[in-house]
């Protein structure tokens, strides 16, 4: 293919006459045509991925890597004055998903396609996001986040399937998006949506009417459930998708030659957290109006599917009232009681039942009892599923239980994103780690190598002016490129404990007051969204963006500390942020974060971890070794022995500590109350010394020590600094998304 002659041909008119956009519009319709010449038929077993959530990020640039263009793409377009960087800004990004369980759906998507294994994504098409985080006054507030244009990689099918929601029939549109591997097929994401939504009923922010299902049921992802309709439409929500989807996936395998006795010879569906675990029911209600008997469809669903399990926290593990789905779903409520009547044949522990005492429904039980597969996503995860939280389950169906430790796609989050580090590896041990990660580890023969360590140091040095540059021009903030840059980016929840670094920096505000300076200047960068009805959360975002107006007008300590909150973080300003890190902050509580992906992201960039032994936290330890990470804190064990004794008072801590006590005064203090709002940090205030929930000050001062010493490591030996970088980058080849999901096709879906 002439790419120069197909762009002109596509534009309708030379290059170099076209705007931005109308150059955004040639390439998209480049690289659908390229995708479809990918496109390969199934044979065998397909897997069909269900998640509420997939956050692609901006696709033009990760599409043109993938089908090997981009490079001849830039070039082109920079012989006719265009920058691909510039057009790369007029594409929206998709708003279909929020944090990592929806990043990791994305990454295993792409690495479905480069695997060349058949399978397809199936979510929703939402309209808004989540929502657009706005930080104004000091405070977060929600508005919605529009993406869908004219113009969408989603392309709308004459396909519907009538899904039934509280006795009334609503049709479910097919989106059909293109999912590209590297050097590999295209494979699909499968969005429903209905025709009826209408934007406009939006008001004051994200207010809606809930209970109008016609026009609010894909507006939002994750709608408010702090109410009774939020709740309800959750289960609208949920529902749709797992009814289109049902429906989508005895098609398509009937079109091949299913007699849908044989399900499980054509279809491996993967449950990815308890958001589709209605598919079970549903499915089972399919087939029995294909006329196969309940203990059929029961055997045949529980061989087609498959669970994930992201979480630990007991809120997480959906469980919905009785009486919701008899109102939403009354279908499938016979289906549910006879699924709970079978489970308690297995066992006399009413613990493992599906249906509880309180007549709530259990999404996680169900999937373990009635799929055959039960996986953590990470080492530590897995075993305290099996030893503590599903330890009852894990004794019922030892053979169910397995770890498929997460992954991350190196196409978007090294060749996409930081292009010079990939050119600095790529020349020094070539490209094979493009498709095979594991090929990072030949940069070990380079760590004593201080002319290339020179070059990686020059290459972080670069992406770090690069974020300057994108802080001042969409943040209006400046920073100093040479301070050292610490990012903590993910939601904001209690257990990730942006609380334990708020309290770390005014630790060091009273230091550097009290003349004791740090080795250099320290750059704290956030990114994170609160839900909106998570009081606590938002309390914390208020005291950092409090705090960082504190710091800022006192000449004494700016020079030396700077806090900056990036609006509305999501793939794009991530893109950002992770190749110019030097710091990775991973500092959940052990035993609460499933595994995270973020750590691998700013691992693979260079960055060094400051953790907690949490997540794969754990397992990035056991291959970079104890001189390349910074770990603190309480072990998981210890943690969950606090749990298990019930003897944690965060105010004997308080008293105990003087330190500490003067951090969390500090949220009380005439010059945070001038700055900010006195009734949020008062709230914030009693809620670290009377409850917090995820130990926050028993790990302060392990933390405090742990990160001084990072910053004079960092200040003392830039030699010594940049080995530790390399050494992450070489040991990162194991984060693969690519392993990943071959580790699931091997183990688990058996593709092909």
């Amino acid at each position: 293919m002439n790419v120069t002659k197909e762009l002109n041909r596509l534009a309708g008119k030379p290059l170099a006459d076209c705007t931005n956009q109308e150059l955004y519009l040639a390439l998209l319709e480049l690289v659908k045509q390229q995708s479809a010449d990918r496109v390969q038929p199934v044979t065998g077993r397909k897997l069909y991925y269900i998640s509420a959530e997939f956050l692609i990020g901006k696709l033009l640039s990760n599409n043109l890597i993938n089908l090997g263009l981009y490079e001849e793409v830039r070039d082109v377009l920079a012989q006719a004055g265009k920058s691909l960087a510039e057009i790369e800004e007029v594409e929206p990004e998709p708003s279909l998903g929020n944090g990592g369980l929806g990043r990791l759906a994305a990454c295993f998507l792409d690495s479905l396609a480069t695997l060349n294994l058949p399978g397809d994504g199936i979510g929703l098409r939402y309209h808004l996001g989540l929502f657009h985080q706005n930080l104004k006054d000091g405070s977060q507030s929600e508005q919605p986040d529009p993406w869908l244009t004219a113009h969408s990689w989603a392309e709308r099918t004459d396909v519907t399937y009538p899904v039934t929601l509280a006795g009334k029939t609503v049709q479910a549109r097919l989106y059909r998006l293109a999912v590209t591997g590297y050097e590999g097929r295209t494979n699909t994401l499968n969005l429903f949506d209905l025709d009826t939504v209408n934007e406009g009923i939006v008001k004051d922010g994200i207010c809606f009417d809930k209970t109008d299902i016609d026009e609010n049921l894909t507006l939002f992802l994750y709608p408010d459930d702090s109410d009774e309709a939020g709740r309800r439409l959750r289960i609208y929500q949920q529902y749709l998708m797992v009814s289109a989807g049902a429906q989508l996936i005895l098609s398509e395998c009937a079109a091949r030659g299913c007699n849908y006795h044989d399900l499980a010879d054509y279809a491996a569906i993967q449950i990815n957290d308890t958001h589709p675990s209605m598919v079970l029911p549903e499915l089972i209600r399919l087939l029995e109006e294909q006329g196969i008997e309940f203990d059929e469809a029961v055997d045949i669903v529980t061989h087609t599917c498959a669970y994930t399990n992201h979480t630990i926290l007991a809120e997480a593990l959906e469980t919905w009232p009785h009486a919701y789905l008899d109102d939403v779903v009354p279908q499938l409520m016979p289906i549910i009681e006879q699924l709970d009547a079978a489970a308690r044949t297995r066992t006399e522990n009413p613990a493992l039942a599906i249906l509880d005492g309180e007549n709530r429904v259990h999404m996680a039980h169900m999937d373990i009892h009635f799929t055959h597969s039960t996986n953590g996503v990470a080492a530590l995860h897995t075993e305290i599923l099996k030893n503590a939280e599903l330890h009852g389950f894990y004794e019922l169906y030892p053979e169910k239980f397995n770890n498929k430790t997460n992954g991350i796609t190196f196409r978007r989050w090294l060749l996409a994103c930081d292009p010079a580090l990939t050119d600095l590896i790529e020349s020094l041990i070539g490209p094979g780690f493009r498709k095979n990660a594991d090929e990072l580890e030949k940069l070990l023969a380079f760590r004593d190598d201080e002319a290339v360590l020179e070059r990686l140091g020059m290459v972080k040095a670069a992406n770090k002016q690069a974020l300057a540059d994108w802080l001042l021009h969409t943040q209006g903030v400046r920073v100093n490129p040479r301070a050292m840059f610490a990012i903590q980016s993910k939601r904001l929840h209690e257990y990730k404990r942006q609380q334990l670094n708020l309290l770390y920096l005014i630790h060091q505000y009273f230091e550097i007051k009290a003349g004791h300076l740090p080795p250099v200047l320290l750059v704290c960068i956030f990114g994170a969204k609160a839900a909106p009805a998570y009081t606590t959360a938002k309390d914390i975002i208020h005291a950092l963006l409090t705090l960082s107006k504190v710091i800022a007008a006192d000449p004494q300590v700016c020079p030396w500390l700077q806090i900056v909150f990036v609006e509305n973080y999501n793939v794009t300003a991530a893109e950002k942020m992770i190749p110019a890190c030097d710091l990775s902050e991973q500092i959940s509580l052990a035993s609460k974060e499933a595994s995270g992906t973020g750590n691998m992201k700013f691992m693979l960039n260079g960055a060094v971890t400051l953790g907690t032994m949490d997540g794969a936290n754990v397992e990035i330890a056991e291959r970079v070794g104890s001189d390349n990470i910074y770990i603190f804190g309480q072990s998981s064990d210890q943690v969950i022995h606090r749990y298990a004794a019930g003897d944690y008072q965060a105010h004997q801590w308080y008293q105990a500590d003087p330190n500490l006590r003067r951090a969390l005064d500090f949220l009380t203090s005439e010059p945070m109350r001038a700055a900010g709002d006195a009734e949020r940090l008062n709230r914030l205030h009693h809620e670290l010394t009377t409850k917090d929930w995820f130990q926050t000050l028993p790990d302060f001062n392990a933390y405090v020590v742990r990160k001084g010493q990072a910053l004079a490591d960092y200040a003392a030996d830039e030699t010594a600094w940049q080995r530790k970088c390399l050494t992450n980058i070489a040991k990162a080849g194991f984060f693969s998304s690519d392993r990943t999901i071959a580790e699931y096709d091997r183990e688990i879906w058996h593709l092909g």
